[in-house]
């Protein structure tokens, strides 16, 4: 089974080295970093459902940290914890607006930020599980509005091609017949795609070419 990732972000080498080692024997994935700066590099190629960072750093402390990726919809979702050794509710109420998750005060007891951790990643994957239902849900009103808007003109595309096979009848139906054959056959795939469309219920998204996706139709 997978691991769940953290990032701890946390200059302090001691307090680093304690937290690292209680994540770890507590089954999470844990990646460190001394400061702000060096958690963007890490986050670059590592994804976490959880970040501890301390609020006082040197270059880049855990606020600014917290600012940045908040602003970011790629990290956006990360349940980001603030270890801090300030109290007051103003420092509180700075941190709440520019967007961290939540607060424990130094020295930090082990369970209690066990606890925590546990809530911010359920709260994690509660949220990406909403973003994947809204975004299926998008993809599924997409495919529907484009089934519906070919429908018509197929309808009329299909009407059009039975008039000239009638009028075709009477004089050199053969020599089209090739070319009638294809038309009806074309008609019909696209017919089968249009209702692949309106019909879909859980698309999923698979790689095409140069980067590109596209929608799985059954």
């Amino acid at each position: 089974m997978e691991k769940d990732k953290i990032l701890l972000v946390e200059d302090e080498k001691d307090t680093r080295f304690i937290l690292e080692r209680l994540l770890t024997k507590n089954n999470y994935e844990v990646l460190s970093a001394k400061d702000g700066s060096e958690a963007l590099k890490l986050l670059e190629n590592y994804l976490p459902k959880a970040i501890l960072a301390d609020w006082t750093m040197p270059v880049m402390d855990g606020i600014e940290l917290c600012k940045i990726l908040k602003k970011d919809e790629k990290f956006k979702t990360i349940y980001f914890i603030v270890l801090t050794a300030r109290a007051s509710l103003k420092d509180r109420i700075t941190g709440l607006d520019i967007g961290a998750d939540d607060f424990l005060v130094k020295p930090i007891e082990n369970q209690e930020l066990l606890a925590r951790i546990r809530s911010g990643v359920r709260i994690f994957n509660l949220q990406n599980e909403l973003k994947n239902l809204e975004h299926n849900k998008a993809i599924i009103e997409m495919a529907c509005t484009i089934g519906h808007k070919i429908n018509n003109p197929l309808s009329s595309l299909l009407i059009s091609v039975k008039n000239i096979e009638t009028e075709l009848l009477e004089l050199h139906q053969s020599k089209f017949s090739e070319d009638l054959m294809i038309i009806t056959q074309s008609i019909d795939r696209i017919k089968t795609l249009t209702e692949s469309l309106v019909n879909i219920q859980k698309p999923t998204i698979i790689d095409y070419s140069s980067g590109s996706k596209m929608i799985d139709i059954k």
